[in-house]
């Protein structure tokens, strides 16, 4: 039995609990429960994202009833800006607001801001933004982005961090690393001291940065550590790096933090890549990437990916994966999923996005079995993805 196995923390403050059910003793796998204040959370975890409160082409009772899904994540930028959270706070939180009595994470929104280059700029305080909705200039400092999160209820919560672009020099990363590290500070103050005035539990998690600099990291690492925080992220990849450079930065990073609190790798990955963050030690993990594809017409399959529009699926009368139970590969052909791409019907964002998320959460069930029965090794070896069927 690993030492860290059924162990919950003694600090009966925390707003959330990991307990590690199961470690991989060859590679490091964890299998975990995350109790949250709205319900316990298996992990490892892919966690689909709802950027506006709502996972596009899915309504509250498929992801709960279809796919099960534990929790979700929304965010920060996109509701500062629309509805607003004194709007949501107003009518009663994010969760009443969605109707979704599940987990909730929400990022800072720090990766969007940082996205839209020219209309931000960035000072010690914080990051001065225009919307991409109607030009109008915003602030976020590290209080400010707790405060709204605080507002819109959610569970677990994320602290602003700087998230470079890729490539960059070392020194711009060492400061955008250190302001990081700063910000997490102020985030943490104003956050401890808000606790006591409001009625529901949260918690907030730091973010490491560094760029691909495996020093930067680890510096970032044991700054961080010191806030004794519930969660650890591990953000700043998917920026443009080649996928080795993430799992190489994923693999220096996650043994330095603490193990018995949840590690979260941001904005990754694909369905080949979710087995090999969880064999380094990632407990959570969330990306655009199937619900995005699945609207596009990419569909993940045991067999490789369906690029459902190709003309040799027009009389195609099998399942998209005969190997899912999926209500979509239950229920229709690859002829029909095909004949609705082509005729742009709303019907198919919602069976290819309900096909692509239950890929990814099989897959990460699978790979949470497998860590608690021993066999992680040999399943992740057997889950081979080709690029096209």
């Amino acid at each position: 039995m690993h030492p860290l196995a059924g162990a919950l923390s003694e600090e009966c403050s925390r707003a959330v609990k990991f307990e590690i059910e199961a470690v991989c003793p060859a590679t490091g796998a964890r299998a975990g429960l995350l109790h949250t204040p709205h319900g316990t959370v298996e992990t490892p975890v892919f966690m689909p994202v709802g950027t506006q409160a709502a996972v596009k082409g899915l309504s509250p009772r498929e992801l709960a009833g279809d796919l099960d899904a534990r929790i979700i994540l929304a965010n920060t930028y996109h509701l500062f800006l629309r509805p607003g959270p004194e709007t949501v706070a107003r009518l009663g939180g994010l969760h009443c607001f969605m109707h979704w009595d599940r987990a909730i994470l929400t990022d800072s929104g720090g990766f969007q801001v940082f996205s839209l280059s020219g209309l931000r700029r960035i000072t010690e305080e914080g990051v001065t933004f225009q919307s991409h909705l109607n030009g109008d200039r915003h602030v976020f400092t590290p209080e400010s982005t707790v405060d709204v999160q605080l507002a819109l209820g959610s569970d677990i919560a994320m602290v602003l961090d700087e998230c470079p672009e890729y490539p960059v020099s070392h020194e711009y990363a060492r400061q955008a690393m250190l302001r990081t590290v700063r910000w997490a500070g102020q985030a943490f103050a104003h956050y401890r001291r808000q606790a006591p005035e409001v009625r529901s539990r949260h918690a907030l998690f730091p973010i490491v940065q560094g760029s691909m600099f495996s020093d930067l990291r680890g510096e970032c690492v044991r700054a961080l550590v010191d806030l004794d925080a519930d969660g650890y992220a591990i953000g700043g990849l998917s920026v443009g790096e080649p996928r080795p450079l993430s799992l190489e930065m994923v693999e220096r990073t996650a043994p330095l933090l603490p193990a018995d609190r949840p590690r979260y790798v941001m904005g990754v990955g694909l369905p080949e890549e979710l087995g090999q963050y969880v064999a380094r030690g990632i407990d959570m993990m969330d990306c655009v990437l199937p619900s995005r594809n699945a609207r596009n017409g990419c569909l993940f399959t045991s067999q490789g990916r369906v690029i459902i529009k190709q003309a040799r699926y027009k009389d195609d009368g099998g399942p998209l994966d005969p190997a899912c139970g999926c209500y979509t590969c239950r229920s229709f052909t690859r002829a029909y999923l095909r004949h609705l791409f082509q005729a742009n019907e709303i019907l198919f964002a919602t069976l290819a996005t309900l096909h692509n998320l239950t890929h990814y959460l099989e897959r990460m069930r699978l790979l949470r079995r497998s860590i608690v029965e021993g066999r992680f090794p040999e399943v992740l070896a057997g889950l081979s993805e080709t690029l096209a069927v």
